[in-house]
């Protein structure tokens, strides 16, 4: 038996509601420098209700080859990936128009 989508009513296989999701999402990309000197990118914005945040997390840790986490709702990256991470986030789905690198 096919599972239904609550929120859709499609079945599972031809579910969208991730893609939408991924479209109307506000993507805030920025630089923190923390102890001893390190500097880590932090991805806010992500609804981690609606989107697979661990799945997004490890697709940009494979791209970017670096080093993160997800702590909350914000995705934690070893490095200076701010002026990658767009182009990669467009590649997983985003919408490049509301991604916003600071």
């Amino acid at each position: 038996m096919n599972q239904i989508c609550t929120k859709c009513g499609l079945p599972s296989e031809l579910c969208v509601c991730e893609t939408i999701a991924k479209e109307s999402q506000k993507i805030l990309v920025r630089l923190e420098k923390r102890k001893f000197g390190k500097k880590y990118t932090v991805i806010d914005g992500i609804d981690n209700k609606e989107i697979d945040i661990k799945d997004v997390t490890k697709k940009l840790k494979n791209e970017l080859a670096c080093g993160g986490t997800f702590k909350q709702s914000s995705i934690e990256l070893q490095g200076n990936h701010k002026n990658k991470v767009k182009k990669v986030l467009v590649k997983l789905g985003f919408s490049a128009e509301t991604i916003e690198a600071k």
